[in-house]
């Protein structure tokens, strides 16, 4: 797999983690306190995430960072 097509995959999988947490954008926005374009960059790929913005986007859904990563990097 590309590196491209990796971090599709990570983009499409935080956002079924947010819509299977029942959350909007603006709700994961709110508590990382950015506005809601900040969380749809994020998920179109206009923007990436760095270490510390991961985990507090995996923390704002209420998942654990370290256990979502592992289910992640257990696909490939």
């Amino acid at each position: 797999m590309l590196e491209r097509q990796k971090y599709e995959c990570l983009r499409s999988e935080l956002k079924k983690a947010r819509i299977g947490a029942g959350l909007h954008q603006a709700d994961i926005a709110k508590v990382l306190k950015r506005p809601q374009s900040y969380i749809s960059k994020i998920e179109s790929g206009e923007r990436g995430l760095d270490v510390i913005e991961f985990i507090a986007y995996c923390s704002a859904m209420g998942v654990d960072p370290v256990k979502w990563l592992k289910k992640f990097v257990d696909k490939f």
